[in-house]
């Protein structure tokens, strides 16, 4: 049976949380592989709406178990809130695993991460100030903290001490803050050990042993390809590989396993933070989309920058991720328009560019290239398939295919879990 990979291929807000609940009732596991709380995903089941932000989407489904991978960076506070507001709700959490090789996102991580954003000034990348780049930072740099860490209190306290060491020199004599205790630290950490630890294991073996068992295994990527550490527009994105790669390192499970690997494309473009956005609009088609698009982070609370479709990025994540399949969401959000721009290619210093440039300064001045799609006025939200589509939403997505590299398997044409058009089945 397969293994499935369902990550952006933007960056990020895509709808990946619809896109892996319509799986969830498929698949016996979902896993998270990578990211943390600052990875947000909406999802709509009947007229109920719920904003998960480190919990993996399919925990919505009572048929499969939702996994927190191994290259996920934790903040137990948030966790437990986040199960606490899904149980009061009537959602069944407890099948819910985490690895216990995952990091812990600490108190002083977070004070670390606003305290150097703010220093940055106008250089500041855009962080959600959730401590998510510090906790990988002390991962590579072999001090941070592991989830099975939390049941070894002399290892705990040695870890802690180690990474204060360094971090109070910093807060005191660099950003003019107090001191952070160790025994504090130690103690609030701590005091998550038993509420967690009905979900923590070994997942390395757990998934592996699923695949082995012919289960249906979907891996679930946070933010989007081009917010990776590695293939995205760097220094603009996050600290971790929602990429395909990703999928393998973040969960131990191999290569060879994974038999899809599937995009989620919005039919437009958005992007939340610093950082260059050829096809951003300032205009009042940018409200419009914003507006119409409910455009507004999941878990930062900030407006997204909106802009039209962008070919470019979209061929880009097709051949860094081995793309298969894309999903696309929100084509509802574009109908009204009589005129749809669709970026083609890039205009960098007077010459054409067709795929995106590997150079930062060359891709901070790219102009994008339009090609102009007729729009379409029906609604489509009722569509149950592409037939049911209006001939130039047809169109419309047939050159986005066509643009993009990869086949268009399931169109999203509202919010709802039943608001999809399936063309090709994933599983």
């Amino acid at each position: 049976m397969p293994a499935l990979v369902l990550l952006g291929a933007q960056w990020g807000d895509e709808g990946k949380g619809k896109a892996t609940d319509l799986l969830g009732g498929s698949v016996d596991y979902v896993v998270r592989y990578q990211g943390g709380n600052n990875a947000g995903h909406t999802v709509v089941v009947g007229d109920q709406k719920y904003a998960l932000h480190l919990l993996p989407s399919g925990i919505l489904s009572p048929t499969c178990v939702p996994v927190i991978g191994n290259g996920v960076v934790v903040d137990p506070s948030v966790l437990l809130s986040e199960l606490s507001g899904l149980n009061e709700r009537g959602v069944d959490t407890s099948k819910l695993m985490i690895s216990g090789n995952a990091h812990i996102i600490t108190p002083y991580h977070v004070t670390v991460d606003k305290v150097t954003e703010r220093f940055l000034g106008k250089r500041k990348i855009g962080t959600t100030g959730r401590g998510i780049g510090p906790t990988y930072a002390d991962k590579i740099n072999r001090v941070g903290i592991r989830v099975q860490d939390l049941y070894d209190e002399s290892i705990l306290t040695q870890k802690v001490e180690a990474a204060l060491d360094v971090k109070n020199q910093l807060l005191t004599k660099l950003y003019n803050r107090r001191a952070i205790a160790v025994d504090q630290v130690v103690e609030e950490l701590l005091g998550y050990a038993e509420k967690l630890a009905p979900y923590v294991a070994d997942t390395v073996l757990v998934l592996n042993q699923a695949l082995e068992d012919d289960k249906v295994v979907l891996f679930e990527g946070g933010q989007g390809t081009l917010l990776d550490i590695d293939h995205g527009t760097y220094p603009f994105v996050t600290s971790s590989n929602p990429t395909a790669g990703g999928a393998c390192t973040g969960s131990g499970v191999g290569p060879t396993k994974i038999s899809r690997v599937i995009g989620i494309l919005k039919a437009y473009t958005t992007r939340v933070g610093a950082g260059p956005f050829p096809t951003e609009l300032f205009d009042a088609d940018g409200d419009a989309l914003r507006r119409i698009g409910g455009e507004r982070g999941v878990t930062t609370g900030r407006d997204r920058r909106c802009g039209w479709f962008d070919a470019v990025i979209a061929r880009y994540a097709t051949r860094v991720n081995g793309l298969t399949d894309f999903f696309l969401t929100k084509l509802d959000v574009l109908t009204g328009w009589e005129q749809i721009p669709v970026c083609v290619a890039y205009e960098i210093d007077g010459k054409r560019v067709e795929e995106l440039p590997y150079s930062q300064t060359d891709f901070h001045h790219a102009k994008p290239v339009y090609e102009t799609l007729p729009g379409w006025s029906e609604d489509i939200t009722k569509a149950k398939s592409f037939a049911d589509l209006p001939k130039n939403a047809q169109n419309y997505v047939k050159a986005l295919e066509e643009m993009s590299g990869a086949p268009i398997s399931a169109i999203g044409v509202g919010p709802g879990r039943d608001e999809t058009i399936e063309i090709n089945s994933f599983l």
